[in-house]
């Protein structure tokens, strides 16, 4: 919904915070936190493979795209 109003077509309505997405993100961050300590995961190194994985894989993603290039 936040996102919808800040970047989307709606607008916010009176009485809602505009500043809320900080918070929304944090309690997503909490949540996925919880997760991850329930379930056993050590999410930084699961981060860490996950920006190796992407790194590797996209590196040059962007470059070859004709879209996106100069020339």
């Amino acid at each position: 919904r936040i996102m919808a109003r800040r970047f989307g077509d709606q607008s916010f309505k009176p009485g809602e915070n505009a500043d809320a997405l900080a918070d929304e993100l944090a309690d997503v961050l909490w949540v996925l936190t919880a997760i991850a300590n329930q379930t056993g995961i050590d999410l930084t190194e699961a981060f860490r493979r996950n920006i190796e994985k992407k790194s590797v894989r996209d590196a040059t993603r962007h470059s070859s795209n004709p879209k996106l290039r100069d020339d």
